[in-house]
C-alpha cells in the first residue's frame, strides 16, 4: 500500500448540489417530499418541500404535513 496516498474525503453535500434535474428524476424525486418547521406570516407551521427543495405546501403540524404527503402518493423523507 502506498503510504503517500491520502484519498480526498467525499463531500456528499457538494455532490448533491451538482445533481441535474435528470439525476433527481432517476432517483424518483417527484415522488419524495420532506417537512421542516417554518414561520409564515408570523405563524409557526410545517412546510412541505419536494426533494429539490421547492416548497410545495404547508400544514399546521407535522402529522398533517405527513398525511398530505401520503395523500398525494408521495414518500415522506427524514432530513437531518
Amino acid at each position: 500500500m502506498n503510504k503517500d496516498f491520502s484519498p480526498r474525503p467525499f463531500d456528499a453535500a457538494t455532490a448533491l448540489r451538482h445533481l441535474t434535474a435528470a439525476d433527481w428524476a432517476r432517483f424518483g424525486a417527484e415522488q419524495m417530499a420532506y417537512i421542516r418547521p417554518v414561520v409564515i406570516d408570523g405563524a409557526h407551521v410545517v412546510a412541505i418541500h419536494s426533494a429539490d427543495g421547492t416548497q410545495i405546501g404547508a400544514a399546521p403540524d407535522a402529522s398533517l404535513a405527513t398525511a398530505a404527503i401520503l395523500q398525494h402518493e408521495m414518500v415522506p423523507l427524514l432530513v437531518h
